[in-house]
């Protein structure tokens, strides 16, 4: 039976977020476009999220019809750390009943991102026994074996993707790296998980200023050469790798880097406590390349592709992505990508193909594939060529058709919220 109306659940983050801010990344772009996508196939889908400030409206529309932006009350209404939710996911849950038994709504099935959204999904099985598919986005566990905590005892944090596991009929995992370790950290059965990988909204990206026009309107030189990074800004990310690389290319192509430039979208930079962003700063300073490399901040989606429009390539050395969308966005702009070998990058990414494939924080690897793809033209013309055909796979319009079939598979097998 075809889905009416579908309940989006992401705690501590709306979509409506400009991209590359603390909380914000590859998850906001992912339920914004799921959703209006959903919208246009004629689902009604509301996103349930926390207000984090004064002058978020109740209720949003700005993602067309059929799809709203929801914002409760949970909280102190200011900008909070993920972590910091947790205390009030009992308050967000409650406010999240109330206004649904206030406009008597009922939900055919409820989709929930990361950790704490799912903690709340399960809180609303067991109060409707509704039923519910759940997509972590990233997984604790496995960001406890890449950082300093990794021998630590699990936190709350795992405990939590523990019972949402548990719970969930259906788990949406964006890559098969990401199914296996659901499968070997999680216990998650085979038959529980589904891959369906993210979406990108190809005309949005392929379309606009060509790429000099695009390199005008960012004020680079005809002559320059833009490498870009875009994300949060966090140690997880590697950013100083990137950094390290274009210090090495000081000796191995001094000739190539007097006409590169390197820009980080991402982070505020307002806001004094982000402390990588601080220490990356400082790094550009200490190894002589700080007139090469610009701090832009964070920018709304709609900004995007004149960036990867304008960029040689996109450079994403991250210890740990679970897809990767930013690389997915510039391959549909027809820009190649550099990218480390974990996670969904790996799969999303094809060596020499459509960019290349790098190990993680090693540097030199990075900046010899800098010179190999800056030094040859016409290959790096036609590895865009190839990224902007595969990312055709990955539009939005297939996507959320797959999606709608699980969810519509899922909520025939259960039982409506009273």
């Amino acid at each position: 039976m075809p889905l009416e109306r579908i309940a989006f659940i992401s705690v501590h983050t709306s979509p409506l977020a400009p991209m590359g801010g603390a909380k914000t990344g590859g998850m906001n772009v992912y339920i914004s476009e799921l959703a209006r996508e959903l919208g246009r196939l004629g689902v009604k889908v509301d996103i349930f999220t926390r207000r984090s400030t004064s002058i978020e409206p109740e209720i949003d529309h700005a993602l067309g019809e059929n799809a709203r932006v929801v914002y409760l009350k949970a909280g102190p209404v200011q900008p909070l750390a993920p972590e910091e939710h947790y205390p009030h996911l009992s308050e967000f849950t409650a406010s999240l009943i109330a206004f649904v038994t206030l406009h008597n709504l009922r939900y055919d099935i409820v989709y929930s991102h990361y950790w704490l959204s799912g903690w709340v999904a399960v809180k609303l099985k067991e109060t409707w026994g509704i039923r519910f598919v759940h997509m972590y986005h990233t997984l604790g566990l496995m960001k406890q074996r890449i950082t300093e905590n990794a021998l630590t005892q699990p936190d709350q944090r795992v405990f939590t993707e523990i019972q949402v596991q548990q719970a969930a009929d259906r788990i949406i995992a964006a890559t098969p790296a990401e199914q296996a370790q659901l499968r070997w950290l999680y216990r998650a059965s085979r038959r529980q998980i589904i891959v369906i990988p993210p979406g990108v909204d190809p005309g949005r990206f392929q379309q606009g200023d060509s790429r000099s026009a695009a390199r005008a309107a960012l004020r680079l030189q005809p002559e320059a050469e833009l490498l870009l990074f875009v994300g949060r800004i966090e140690p997880l990310k590697a950013v100083d790798t990137i950094l390290e690389a274009l210090h090495a290319l000081r000796e191995r192509a001094p000739d190539l880097l007097r006409r590169l430039h390197f820009m980080i979208v991402g982070g505020d930079l307002r806001d004094r406590s982000n402390r990588e962003m601080i220490r990356l700063q400082a790094l550009s300073v200490k190894l002589g390349i700080d007139k090469l490399v610009s701090f832009v901040g964070a920018k709304e989606q709609a900004q995007l592709p004149r960036y990867y429009r304008a960029a040689t390539a996109v450079i994403m050395p991250s210890d740990y992505e679970s897809f990767g969308m930013v690389a997915l966005e510039a391959m549909s702009s027809g820009t190649p990508v550099i990218a480390s070998q974990v996670g969904g990058l790996q799969f999303l990414v094809r060596d020499q193909e459509t960019g290349y494939h790098i190990p993680t924080r090693e540097p030199i690897s990075l900046a010899d594939c800098i010179i190999e793809l800056l030094s040859d033209s016409a290959r790096a013309e036609l590895m865009g060529e190839s990224a902007a055909r595969i990312a055709q796979d990955y539009a939005w319009a297939r996507i959320a058709r797959r999606l709608l079939k699980v969810f519509e598979q899922v909520a025939g097998q259960g039982r409506k919220q009273p």
